[in-house]
């Protein structure tokens, strides 16, 4: 074999060689299984424009979504720039209503930034009970919002609005515990299907990755 040859033969074997690793990374770079780590759902339209959009279907009351939050906060802090979360309070019963109303208040109010996992926290280490107005009413003041001003949006139609179309989207994507993570409308996880709770946040990653590849980006 001719040194000509021999180079033509070894540029190839090098070539094959770096196509096989890049298609082995591609391979690796989602992990998460369907029908173990996450299911596909009946398309649902998005709300976030061209943004891959991550809804956080959760419940104030539910213990995992509690433990959850720490880990999605951190997340939302590092989450790259073409993804949005939304936030849908789930009701599969009927009284997890009024913890879907309270955070409907906090968003009408704007406020959810700032109080979101402090109702988490009023629930799970102060044994709040959220399902009575008069006690939210209270627990609003301590935290710097005024009584009347709470009670009006907490009553008002705007919220009995969301809370109903919080019923609505339960349904619709099909959620059947919290937390549950939906991305792009189509990819559902949910604590259930993860070794851990936290665990959930990576294979949001892995989702966030094929809604990518899904729409032709990179």
């Amino acid at each position: 074999m001719n040194g000509r040859l021999a180079g033509v033969l070894t540029r190839a074997v090098v070539l094959a060689g770096i196509a096989c690793f890049a298609a082995a990374a591609a391979a690796q770079d989602i992990r998460a299984r369907q029908n173990i780590e996450y299911r596909l759902i009946a398309p649902q339209a998005v709300e976030t424009g061209d943004s891959i959009e991550v809804i956080d279907f959760f419940w104030y009351g539910c213990p995992y979504c509690n433990e959850l939050q720490p880990a999605l906060d951190e997340w939302l802090r590092r989450k790259p720039p073409d993804v949005t979360l939304r936030r849908i309070p789930v009701i599969l019963k009927d009284n997890w209503a009024p913890h879907a109303r309270i955070y409907y208040t906090l968003e009408v109010l704007g406020e959810t930034e700032r109080l979101h996992q402090r109702v988490y926290q009023g629930y799970h280490a102060e044994e709040l009970h959220m399902s009575r107005p008069d006690v939210m009413e209270q627990w609003a003041e301590r935290h710097g919002i005024a009584r009347q001003t709470w009670r009006d949006a907490y009553f008002s139609p705007e919220v009995d609005a969301r809370v109903a179309r919080a019923l609505q989207l339960t349904r619709r994507y099909d959620v059947q515990g919290t937390p549950s993570i939906v991305v792009d409308g189509r990819y559902l996880t949910s604590s259930s299907m993860t070794p851990t709770v936290r665990g959930v946040v990576l294979v949001l990653e892995d989702l966030v990755r094929l809604a990518r590849r899904e729409r032709g980006g990179k």
